[in-house]
């Protein structure tokens, strides 16, 4: 048996290379047809223009291409070396290679070499997206035969190298401005050994990103180079031991600062149906977005001065509310060192930031802003013999009676619970339905403080609900695309939709004022006390912290901002990270709403809503006016000095 085994295994190189060259002759055949067809359009392909809000172009895949005879010889050198060694001998497909790649992908068991040329791999740059479909790599078989069919080795290698992806940076030119401030017909051969070999596996042979992987893909590079004859010996250990300086240009910098901001424009453009898959088709496009150079800037200047923890990454978000235009946005400290965009990507847990949802929806049920319930260290007991004993951030507790309007400005957890129960397990996750969360939540009791994980676009969407009195919009980066004629390809349309009443929202919104309110400090401070002196506008905001999850998320009808601060392994936060967190927040609503007034920004109070001032702890009409705070109520549900609490109404409550 193990003999006739054997004989099997010897037949496969045979069986591989007949199949192979019935494959060439077919090749050569359909080669003939394409030199018939018309010649493709490639000048401008794969190009892309991102333009911002105000219409000017920040950056481009295409602005900075460059002719074969402006870029750095050993570059193009380096790259054939290591990508395509037979590339002026082939006619599109190495067959050669491939034979070579499969007998060993198939005696091994595993996927150990590819075989793509640089015709091959400039043929996928024209296309907007990578999926492996049999459609999508006939496609691309195709191409890569009508470009050989058309056009010169030296066209189509200027081509790719206007086009291939060095890390976020497309294009060699582009590369050499951002790593090495440089043109690139004036790339070192260590420079040019070192971005050669970037293109493979960007995310890890990056030298900003991991320099020891670059270093030994380098060193791949260089010996290549020497077995196919560039250089010699010892030219390639002179390269190798060069220690290069990594000196980016103010350009580069600007494109760093907006790079998670283009990966979310470009996962959107691939979402949407009506743009053509391939560039080809297009002769590249035009994406006009929303981003508000502005906003990005007050961004990351306000991240950088204030979040000091060089360890702890960051997501912050920058939107309309009105339109759901997302202005700004970045998804970490430094993309460089991470692509993994936490604001569109990440799910965590949202602590506190939950809890006006949870309370909307009390308003929405008969509670007011001086609804009362105790605030004591309680464990509360279910059927089954299960308890569940929260605790209140600092073991700070009033032992007593509070108003809804305390427990919001003091972010209390007992009273939270105790409302959750009130409502009933299904209250919350439906509201925040309709809001625009459709994750599947646990619906136990720590729902209401915020224990299951949600991404933080889905929470900008909800607050945005908040900020523009009950409409839901849905968050977007692009406004409209065109061809590089200008003729419309695609055009953003969205009807925001009524999902909460204006009233209520308008009482929540000023109860979220409470967080800040010098009033209510007394037993306890608000969350977001400390940042109330950098305030000169008026803004509802809500503060949240996890063992490992800081977050804050604040607006007016004019800007909503939403920022997250964590560790990616989960290690626990510090009150000094929160701390931080707030401050980027504040400088960030205010310095973007420089020179706007109140009568600008802040909400019309309703009709049908009366200001009344009360006692912040008790809820009570307000006897003494230097401890008052105006809160508002519908009409005829003003407080009532004898209002009983509700405590009564949950009684799988027992007191410790």
């Amino acid at each position: 048996m193990k003999k006739v085994k054997k004989q099997k295994h010897k037949k496969w190189p045979y069986i591989i290379i007949g199949i192979l060259f019935f494959f060439i002759i077919i090749y050569f055949g359909i080669y003939l047809y394409a030199k018939m067809q018309p010649k493709l359009p490639i000048t401008g392909a794969n190009g892309y223009h991102l333009y911002d809000i105000n219409g000017d172009i920040y950056t481009a895949s295409s602005n900075k291409n460059v002719s074969l005879k402006d870029i750095s010889k050993d570059l193009i050198n380096a790259t054939i070396s290591v990508e395509d060694k037979n590339f002026y001998k082939h006619q599109g497909f190495d067959f050669l290679r491939i034979i070579k790649a499969m007998m060993i992908n198939i005696t091994s068991g595993e996927t150990l070499q590819g075989a793509s040329t640089i015709t091959q791999q400039y043929s996928k740059n024209l296309f907007l997206d990578f999926d492996k479909t049999w459609n999508r790599k006939i496609k691309e078989a195709w191409i890569t035969i009508r470009l050989e069919s058309h056009y010169t080795k030296d066209e189509i290698l200027e081509g790719y190298l206007n086009t291939i992806n060095y890390g976020g940076i497309f294009g060699i030119e582009n590369a050499s401005k951002y790593y090495f401030n440089k043109s690139a017909k004036n790339l070192t051969l260590a420079e040019a050994s070192m971005l050669a070999g970037i293109p493979k596996n960007p995310s890890k042979y990056s030298p900003l990103i991991d320099e020891k992987s670059a270093k030994k893909r380098q060193k791949l590079i260089l010996n290549s180079m020497v077995k196919n004859g560039y250089i010699t010996e010892n030219q390639a250990d002179i390269a190798y031991n060069t220690k290069l300086n990594y000196e980016k240009s103010d350009d580069s910098d600007n494109l760093k600062m907006m790079m998670y901001y283009q990966d979310a424009v470009m996962n959107e453009l691939k979402s949407i149906k009506t743009i053509p898959s391939s560039f080809l088709e297009t002769g590249g496009l035009k994406i006009y977005t929303n981003l508000d150079m502005k906003a990005q800037t007050t961004l990351e200047e306000s991240a950088n001065k204030n979040i000091t923890n060089s360890d702890i990454q960051l997501a912050g978000v920058i939107m309309d509310p009105k339109t759901g235009k997302v202005l700004a946005l970045t998804g970490g400290r430094d993309y460089n060192k991470s692509q993994y965009n936490r604001a569109t990507m990440a799910k965590r847990q949202v602590g506190s930031t939950i809890k006006p949802f949870l309370y909307y929806s009390a308003l929405e049920n008969g509670f007011t802003p001086s609804t009362t319930f105790t605030s004591e260290k309680t464990t509360f007991s279910f059927s089954g013999g299960k308890t569940y004993t929260p605790k209140n951030y600092n073991d700070e507790y009033a032992n007593g009676p509070i108003s809804l309007a305390a427990a919001i400005s003091y972010s209390d957890n007992i009273y939270a619970v105790k409302t959750h129960l009130f409502l009933g397990d299904e209250a919350l996750p439906d509201i925040l339905k309709r809001v625009g969360i459709n994750e599947n939540l646990n619906t136990l009791p720590s729902l209401a403080l915020g224990a299951e994980e949600i991404n933080m676009m889905d929470m900008m969407a909800a607050y945005s609900v908040l900020a523009n009195e009950g409409y839901k919009v849905k968050p977007y980066f692009i406004s409209k695309i065109t061809d590089m004629e200008g003729n419309i390809l695609y055009e953003y349309k969205q009807t925001p939709e009524n999902v909460l009443n204006k009233n209520t929202v308008y009482i929540l919104n000023e109860l979220l004022t409470t967080t800040y309110a010098k009033e209510f400090k007394n037993y306890n401070t608000p969350t977001c006390l400390s940042i109330a002196p950098k305030m000169t506008h008026k803004y509802a905001v809500k503060s949240g912290t996890t063992n490992t999850d800081n977050l804050i998320f604040g607006y007016n009808k004019e800007l909503l901002v939403g920022m997250w601060t964590g560790y990616d392994d989960n290690k626990d936060v510090s009150s000094k990270d929160s701390s931080n967190l707030k401050n980027t927040w504040v400088d960030i609503m205010e310095k973007y709403l420089e020179g706007k007034n109140d009568d600008q920004t802040w909400y019309e109070t309703p009709s049908n809503v009366v200001g009344v001032a009360i006692d912040p702890i008790s809820g009570k009409a307000a006897t003494d006016s230097s401890k008052a705070k105006v809160l508002y109520y519908i009409k005829g549900t003003e407080p009532v000095e004898n209002k009983s609490s509700l405590d009564e109404a949950i009684p799988t409550v027992k007191q410790e």
